[in-house]
This record gives C-alpha cells, sequence and structure tokens, in this order.
C-alpha cells in the first residue's frame, strides 16, 4: 500500500469467509496491464475519465471531489486510477474514510485479492491483501465498488479470461518483430579457407575481415580476398509481419474495451470522440455517480464538458442558438471559446422575440391592437 500504510489499521473481526476471490492474472506472464496495446487503451480511457466533475448539495464533499480528495492526490489522480483500475481489474475500489462530519478523505485502493465477509455487527466486510504483503479490513459500506462484466459472481466483476489470448498473440507478434530485426542483422556470409588453418587463426582473420568491410567507412561496399579464403555471401530475407495482422490484433483488443483507435492515438473526430463518450465515459461516469451517492448517503454526480472537445464550428452554431433563449450566461458562453471568466459575466440576457409561453395569447393581443 505503500504511502496508504499508515492509515489503514487492520481490524480483527469475528467471521467466516462466504466470497474469496483472486484478481492477478496467470497468463501473458502477468496482468493484462503488462500490454503496450492494453494499456495505451486503458490510458485514453483514464485520461478522459480523469476529466469529470463531481457535483453534490453536499458542498463539503463536493469540495473534497473537486479538490483534494485525499493528501497525496489530485481529483484526476483519483479519477483516472479508479478507471484504470475498472478497466484493468473489471473491479474498483474506492475508501471513503469517514470522521465525525463526515467523509473526511478518498483513496482509490488496488488489492490484490479480496474476500468478503459478515463481521459480529451483522455488517459486509472486505479484507484486502495488497501487492506489498499488507492486510486491512474495512467495512463494505465505506467502499464505493464499480464492477464491470458483472455476471458470474455475487458481489465481484469476472475477470478478463476472454482476453488472454489477444494478449498472447499480441506478445507473439512483437517478438516475432523483435526476433526479425535480430534475423536481419545476423550473419551475412561465410569465410570459407582453402587450407587448414588453426581455429585461432580462423577467429583472428574473421575478425579483421569484418573491420575492414563490413562498417559504415566501406562506402564502395566491395571486399577483396585472396587465395586464403572465399567468401561466400549469404542472402537471408526477414520475415516480415504484415501490418494488417498487427492491425488486426490490436484492433480486437480495442473493441475489447470499447475504444476506437484513434481515440488511443488523439486523432479522433467530434463524432468519433462523442461515440466514445456515450459508449464508455459516459456508463462508467453513471456507475460511479451511483455507488458515490449509495455509499456516501448525498447525492454526486459526474459530469464532463463534453462541448470542450466540439468543434468550432459546433460551439459557433450552439451560441447562435441558445444565447437568444437565455440558456447560457456570458461566462459560460466565454468558457465554451475557452476565454476567461469576466466581472459580472453570471448575467443571461435573451432576446425580446422570445415570450413566456404562458403570456402568449396576451402579448399576441397587445400586438394585434397596435397593428
Amino acid at each position: 500500500m505503500g504511502i496508504l500504510s499508515s492509515l489503514f489499521r487492520p481490524k480483527q473481526q469475528e467471521r467466516r469467509a462466504i466470497i474469496e476471490i483472486n484478481n492477478s492474472f496467470t497468463a501473458f506472464s502477468g496482468t493484462a496491464y503488462s500490454s503496450a496495446t492494453f494499456r495505451a487503451a486503458v490510458d485514453a480511457i483514464a485520461r478522459h475519465a480523469g476529466k469529470l466533475t463531481a457535483h453534490s448539495d453536499d458542498k463539503g464533499l463536493e469540495t473534497l471531489l473537486q479538490i483534494a480528495p485525499n493528501a497525496y492526490m489530485t481529483p484526476y489522480d483519483l479519477l483516472s486510477k479508479t478507471a484504470a483500475a475498472y478497466f484493468t481489474s473489471n473491479n474498483a475500489f474506492v475508501l471513503l474514510q469517514r470522521g465525525n462530519a463526515g467523509v473526511s478523505q478518498i483513496y482509490p485502493i488496488t488489492p490484490s485479492s479480496v474476500e468478503f465477509s459478515p463481521g459480529t455487527d451483522g455488517q459486509l466486510y472486505m479484507t484486502c491483501l495488497f501487492h506489498d504483503g499488507k492486510q486491512a479490513t474495512f467495512p463494505y459500506g465505506n467502499i464505493v465498488h464499480l464492477r464491470r462484466h458483472f455476471y458470474g459472481n455475487d458481489l465481484l466483476g469476472d475477470n478478463n479470461a476472454p482476453l488472454f489470448p489477444l494478449l498472447d498473440t499480441a506478445q507473439t507478434l512483437n517478438q516475432g518483430i523483435a526476433a526479425s530485426v535480430k534475423n536481419g542483422v545476423n550473419i551475412r556470409g561465410v569465410l570459407k579457407f582453402t587450407s587448414l588453418v588453426n581455429p585461432e587463426q580462423v577467429r583472428k582473420e574473421k575478425e579483421q575481415f569484418v573491420a575492414d568491410y563490413f562498417n559504415p567507412t566501406n562506402s564502395g561496399g566491395v571486399a577483396a580476398t585472396d587465395q586464403r579464403f572465399d567468401f561466400i555471401p549469404t542472402n537471408t530475407t526477414p520475415y516480415s509481419i504484415p501490418q494488417e495482422q498487427i492491425e488486426a490484433v490490436n484492433r480486437q483488443i480495442y473493441d475489447y474495451l470499447g475504444v476506437n483507435p484513434k481515440v488511443v492515438s488523439g486523432s479522433y473526430s467530434e463524432d468519433e470522440f462523442s461515440a466514445f463518450y456515450e459508449s464508455v465515459i459516459e456508463p462508467f461516469a453513471l456507475q460511479l455517480s451511483q455507488e458515490f451517492t449509495r455509499k456516501a448517503g448525498v447525492e454526486i454526480t459526474f459530469t464532463a464538458e463534453r462541448l470542450e472537445f466540439s468543434s468550432a464550428a459546433t460551439k459557433i452554431k450552439l451560441l447562435h442558438e441558445a444565447a437568444p433563449l437565455g440558456l447560457l450566461t456570458l461566462n459560460e458562453a466565454r468558457k465554451l471559446l475557452a476565454l476567461p471568466p469576466v466581472k459580472g459575466g453570471d448575467k443571461r440576457l435573451q432576446s425580446l422575440n422570445y415570450v413566456n409561453a404562458a403570456g402568449a395569447d396576451k402579448y399576441q393581443q397587445i400586438t394585434e391592437s397596435e397593428v
């Protein structure tokens, strides 16, 4: 647990084990997060999830979630780490540390295994074994628990076993590329001696030949030999793995996470980001909002400023349509255009071309009488 170890005191509870699960991965030499392709996709999700903003009627809790959830992390750190754990292990745990005035600090925790058991007080407890060997027990009521692929277990999301073959294939392709490169720079010829030469002399002649002709200074590309030996070149053609095959495997990993490759590379369009937000970020934000609300006891919502990723044309069109209706304040409109707020900018301006629907008939009669 590192810096958090001093904060989490193990609690002794009389209990019997009812569920035990280990989220560690045995295939692919460790965890899915060890795969560069998988990590790039998870990181893309975590980066955007970290931009979510918490809102609550409990201003103390809202401030905690918007400024400093704990002494060691920013809100971005909290949300991005939670999202990374959620999509890597299909389970994400966030500890709500309570004080006399309610929730005082919030920590994401990443145990290697968990065990649920009832305490003598009738409440459910979660015992966590961490990667550094430490163990701690927390009331499950203080744990914000997010689950993905929630099907086979009563309390936990299923593991990523269906992904392991893809990760193994991706690793094999990467190893094949490395081996192909190495083979391409290995033996490029054979020195065949025409007379008996002792092994030491063979080694010296080979090293001298390589030093003389297999170096960048040999600009002519020609080697000279005498009757002591013949140089027989070998034409080693390295095997080239089709790029389409690599992209197909990577795309299947991205599809497993619901991520467009353009989102991973940052070259997405407005429509592509909108689809990514609605299919990946929005469900995560909804689950985060519901679970935080359930465990904290007050309503908490997490939202994102989607319009920040819209094109300039879309923003201008929105301002043209929404501002006359009084839907935006001056500062909200300026924020949309990446401009700083101004004094008195919280006012709403509305076009006189619009009237209250309840008084529309009266307004029409006045207009007709004037005509």
